[in-house]
C-alpha cells in the first residue's frame, strides 16, 4: 500500500492526495485518501509524505544492456541485413546502467540492435529488473528494427546511398514475402513442399504478418517519407525512431497516423543528419496529433536521464501532462503493452515510482521503485 501521494495515473485526473493497493503484483485499487475503506489490510505501506506517483517509466528505444562498460554488443557486421540477430542474447543485465535506471525509475525499456545495418535485428522489451534476462522478459521480439540514413550506408559491401538501402529493404521485405506465401501454401496443400528454411527470412514473418511492429531508424524528414512509404507498401505495423526532423512533417506524420519515438533529446549534433535537430521537436508533433514517446538511445543520452529529457521537453513546449505521458503511457502504447502498464490502473502490473517532489522538476528524488509490487533495492 502506498499513501499520501500526488497520484499521477496517466489515464484519467490526476488525484491529489491518494493511495494505491497492490496484491500480487497487481495494482488491486486506486482512489482518494478519504476513499480509502474503514477497516482495510494495510500490509507494508510506504508513505508518500506528499510527494508523487508515476506509472514506471519507460524508455522505448535504447541500447541498455549492450553498450557497457565490458565493451559493446550493438551492430552486428558479419553481413549487411540480420533480422534473425536478437538483442535477448546480447543484453546483459548486470550493466551498471541497468541499476541506475531502475533506480531513476526506468522499469521498463526496449533494447535495439544498433543501426548499421539496414535490417539491424530483433528489439527486446524488458522489465529492469532481475539477473536473467530471460526471467525480465515483456515481449521477445518487441520489434524489428530498420535503418535509413546516414548510418547503414557506405561501409565496405554496404549500400553506398540512401537510394541503396533503401532498395536492400525493399529487397528483403518481398523475398520475405515470398517465403510466407511458399508457407502458406504448403500448409494449406498436405502435399505441399515446404520452402528451405532460412533464419533471416523465417525472423521476418511476424514483420510480414504484423504481429511484430517494424521500427525505423531515421532522422531526416526525407529519410522519414521513406520509412513511412516502405511500410505502406509492404502493409508493416510501424513506428518511426528519432524522428529528428519530424516536426518538419509534423501534420503529414499525424494524417498517416505515424507513432514517433523521439529523441535523444540531450545529445548534441554529431553529425549531418542531425543540423535541424531542435529541442521543441516533441512538443511539436504533439500539438499536430502524433503520438510521441521519449526516449533516452542509451548511451546517446544514459538511461537514468529519462525524466530529465521529459522534462526538457517540458521546457520547450510540451505540456507537463503530455511530457509525463511520453515516458509513461504513450510508450506503453507504441510498444503494444498498454494493457499491462503505463499507467495507474487497476489490473495493471505494480510498476510504480515515489518522488518526493514534482516529477518535472530536477531537483525532485525517486525515493521508491516499484516493479511487479515489489520494492527494488535502492
Amino acid at each position: 500500500m502506498i499513501l499520501n501521494g500526488v497520484i499521477h495515473t496517466m489515464e484519467g485526473k490526476t488525484i491529489d492526495s491518494g493511495y494505491i493497493r497492490v496484491e500480487n503484483g497487481k495494482i488491486q485499487q486506486v482512489g482518494r485518501m478519504d476513499q480509502l475503506p474503514d477497516g482495510v489490510e494495510l500490509g507494508d505501506t510506504v508513505d508518500a509524505r506528499g510527494g508523487h506517483i508515476l506509472p514506471g517509466l519507460m524508455d522505448i528505444h535504447c541500447h541498455l544492456g549492450l553498450c557497457g562498460c565490458d565493451g559493446e554488443d550493438l551492430n552486428e557486421t558479419s553481413q549487411v541485413c540480420t533480422p534473425n540477430i536478437r538483442v535477448l542474447d546480447g543484453v546483459n543485465p548486470m550493466d551498471p546502467y541497468v541499476k541506475e535506471a531502475r533506480e531513476a525509475g526506468v522499469t521498463c525499456v526496449m533494447v535495439h540492435p544498433g543501426s548499421t545495418n539496414p535490417v539491424a535485428g530483433q528489439a527486446l522489451l524488458m522489465k529492469t529488473a532481475g539477473r536473467i534476462v530471460d526471467q525480465m522478459v515483456v515481449r521477445a521480439p518487441a520489434a524489428m528494427k530498420f535503418s535509413l540514413g546516414e548510418n547503414p550506408k557506405g561501409r565496405d559491401g554496404w549500400p553506398a546511398t540512401r537510394m541503396g538501402t533503401a532498395a536492400v529493404i525493399r529487397q528483403l521485405l518481398a523475398r520475405a514475402s515470398e517465403y510466407q506465401l511458399k508457407w502458406d501454401s504448403a500448409q494449406a496443400d498436405a502435399e505441399g513442399e515446404m520452402p528451405d528454411f532460412d533464419p533471416c527470412l523465417d525472423a521476418l514473418r511476424p514483420v510480414m504478418a504484423g504481429e511484430v511492429p517494424a521500427h525505423f531508424h531515421v532522422h531526416r524528414a526525407d529519410d522519414i517519407a521513406t520509412a513511412v512509404r516502405i511500410a505502406k507498401e509492404f502493409g508493416l505495423d510501424y513506428a518511426i525512431v528519432h524522428g529528428t526532423e519530424g516536426y518538419l512533417i509534423a501534420d503529414y506524420l499525424a494524417q498517416e497516423e505515424v507513432p514517433v519515438i523521439t529523441g535523444p533529446i540531450l545529445t548534441d549534433r554529431s553529425k549531418g543528419e542531425l543540423r535541424q535537430m531542435t529541442l521543441e521537436n516533441a512538443a511539436l508533433l504533439t500539438r499536430a496529433g502524433v503520438r510521441v514517446a521519449i526516449c533516452t538511445d542509451h548511451p546517446e543520452t544514459t538511461a537514468p536521464q529519462l525524466l530529465l529529457c521529459a522534462a526538457m521537453a517540458a521546457r520547450y513546449g510540451m505540456e507537463e501532462e503530455e511530457a509525463l505521458a511520453a515516458i509513461t503511457i504513450n510508450a506503453a502504447c507504441i510498444a503494444g503493452v498498454d494493457h499491462r502498464m503505463g499507467s495507474i490502473t487497476q489490473g495493471k502490473d505494480a510498476d510504480l515510482v515515489v518522488l518526493d517532489g514534482h516529477p518535472l522538476d530536477w531537483r525532485s528524488q525517486v525515493t521508491h521503485v516499484f516493479i511487479d509490487g515489489r520494492e527494488v533495492e535502492r
